[in-house]
């Protein structure tokens, strides 16, 4: 998956000093007459000023770290880093000062809430705790961005691994490249790991929170707990089709490596899915493609190549589709200050991510782009990111953000989803008359699948391992277990090996190491079927949902600004209703776009043992 780099995230990862602390008690003592709403009105006010001016430096800290990794930019980073976090958290015990204040307007009670609550990492009052933490921070992300496994027993980093994964089809190649990178990259961060966590959750308890994770959880319009409770039902929605999803994928892995390798029933080896994950399976399509129907009948990658296509035409197609809506094109700076592939001399975070350097128009993807399918649809992703930050653009400093984090991942995915082939004609990628019919349409939906559905068990899973991580649930001595019995329950899978004894499986995932909240990741892939169903039904779009394409369409995008310009100003559930109608996120859209296929995996399934 893929992430967007909120600068508000970034200056929201913790801390003050006891200094600090003193000044804030004294201040209080020395202050007889309660706060006024007033009071409170201008508080937020110069808060927000000042975080706006230190943003835009920060960004451009993070930015240098992130693409250009030494121990230098390590070091400015964390400076930077403990600033921005002293900053935040400084401003939640302030903002808290505030929570039982007559007469707040609702901006200001809701921008106070999310001073209060938006914190990633935050860290206690402690001294030291400030440069302890984001160190930690700094080091955990680039230990990941250095990290590398190995293949044939040679050297190979983590976006070479990642395609491999992908192509490969020797099994002891596939369990050498997952057991490698789980071991050499997530093994040595356990400790900084587990007092990462200690320290964070002792700032989330000076915050009023009960933990990180219920700080986490605070931030949707709703209590932490009915959150919860939201992404449970939510899975219960969508939860059938994933199971013969699996069901199905497991039949085949069993005929392409037999019973020693991948066993009839019980749960999937998890380096047999295209994935160092196993959250996305649609890189072994080839194994599951259906005989007579799996011929989806074009190939984007081959269409790319046959095209000519390098990493900036890749980059101007995503932005065409967004200008046919009718947004404005990207600035000059976007293509002058993106990292678009990997340097050939410096390390390099590779993640793709979107980044707003200056809360206006200074914006830019990073990525090491490759000529694939992927890349072609992770670009769409990213931009739409970048296509969201700058409609907010004019909102005050707090509101520039998504209604919540999983409408900032939803709406690129959104946009992917109509590169259907319609869309790929349109935009002379396709020969109009190799448009495949309506037969191919079980292939179409499977091949999405691979990749829609499947994700769904583990977005859910790697916060639900978190959540358990900082309630004290999950020890450290028991990450590893926990990760992969997640895993198990929720995915069906389990590792090519025995991993009880391994020291940190889980962080050889970047959102661990890079502290990222995965909700999003999860809420994106329900919301991006219902924006999409929204987007089609404006569009007048009669046909299949599948082989819906809104290109093109004015009042589609006029429609989509209204939504997106909003930022976080209003309770998202406001903005859903801009755009779809419905006030409530809803699976009921993803299961109407899969409902062909819903019909024909259960057909294949009959009679078979599913489950695990």
């Amino acid at each position: 998956m893929k992430t967007a780099v909120s600068i508000f995230a970034l200056a929201a990862m913790a801390i003050t000093t006891p200094a600090q602390a003193k000044h804030h008690e004294e201040g209080a003592m020395a202050d007889k007459a309660p706060p006024t709403a007033e009071d409170a009105k201008k508080f937020v006010e110069e808060t927000e000023q000042k975080m706006f001016d230190f943003s835009v430096d920060a960004a451009r800290t993070y930015w240098i770290n992130s693409t250009y990794i030494t121990d230098d930019t390590d070091a400015l980073a964390a400076k930077v880093g403990a600033q921005g976090t002293t900053m935040s958290v400084q401003a939640a015990i302030d903002a808290a000062k505030y929570k039982n204040v007559k007469g707040l307007d609702s901006v200001t009670t809701r921008k106070l809430n999310k001073l209060r609550g938006g914190i990633v990492l935050p860290a206690p009052t402690t001294e030291g705790a400030a440069t302890e933490l984001n160190t930690i921070a700094t080091k955990l992300n680039s230990a990941y961005g250095k990290g590398k496994g190995t293949l044939n027993g040679k050297e190979i980093n983590g976006s070479d691994i990642e395609a491999a994964m992908g192509t490969n089809r020797n099994p002891e190649e596939l369990k050498e490249m997952w057991t490698s990178w789980h071991t050499q990259v997530g093994g040595p961060m356990k400790d900084d790991y587990a007092r990462m966590v200690e320290i964070a959750n002792d700032g989330a308890k000076e915050l009023g929170f009960a933990d990180v994770g219920a700080m986490w959880r605070s931030g949707y319009d709703m209590p932490a707990d009915d959150f919860a409770k939201l992404t449970d039902k939510l899975w219960g929605q969508v939860k059938p089709l994933y199971d013969e999803l699996h069901c199905y994928t497991r039949e085949k892995l069993n005929e392409k490596y037999g019973d020693d390798v991948q066993p009839a029933t019980g749960p999937i080896r998890a380096d047999l899915l295209g994935n160092m994950w196993a959250q996305e399976w649609g890189n072994i399509y080839d194994i599951v493609a259906p005989a007579g129907a799996g011929d989806i009948g074009f190939d984007t990658t081959e269409l790319l190549t046959a095209k000519g296509y390098d990493a900036i035409k890749m980059v101007k197609a995503g932005e065409g589709f967004f200008s046919s809506l009718g947004f404005d094109p990207l600035p000059e700076t976007f293509y002058q200050r993106s990292l678009f592939t990997k340097p050939a001399d410096r390390e390099v975070v590779c993640h793709a991510s979107a980044w707003d350097i200056d809360n206006v128009d200074d914006i830019r993807i990073k990525m090491c782009i490759k000529v694939n399918g992927d890349d072609f649809t992770t670009i769409h992703h990213e931009l739409g990111h970048n296509y969201y930050q700058r409609a907010y653009n004019k909102q005050s400093y707090l509101h520039l953000d998504g209604a919540n984090d999983g409408f900032h991942e939803a709406i690129g995915d959104m946009i992917a989803l109509s590169i259907t082939p319609e869309y790929l004609v349109q935009v002379d990628l396709l020969d109009k008359g190799k448009v495949p019919n309506a037969d191919k349409d079980t292939g179409l939906l499977l091949r999405q699948a691979m990749d829609k559905v499947a994700f769904l068990p583990f977005g859910l899973l790697v916060d639900k391992w978190r959540w358990q991580v900082f309630s004290g649930d999950i020890t450290p001595d028991n990450y590893t277990k926990a990760w992969h019995d997640l895993k198990l329950q929720y995915q069906g899978i389990t590792p090519p090996e025995d991993r009880s004894d391994a020291p940190f499986d889980a962080g050889a995932k970047y959102h661990i190491p890079g502290n990222t909240p995965y909700s999003r990741y999860f809420l994106a892939r329900i919301l991006q079927f219902q924006f999409y169903k929204a987007a089609c039904d404006a569009a007048g779009w009669k046909g299949p949902l599948h082989r819906c394409s809104f290109y093109g369409n004015k009042k589609v995008g006029a429609k989509l600004n209204a939504m997106l310009e909003m930022g976080a100003s209003k309770p998202w559930p406001d903005a859903l209703e801009a755009f779809t109608g419905k006030r409530e996120m809803d699976g009921s859209a993803m299961i109407s776009y899969f409902a062909p296929l819903m019909t024909w995996l259960k057909k294949e399934n009959a009679g078979k043992s599913c489950g695990w």
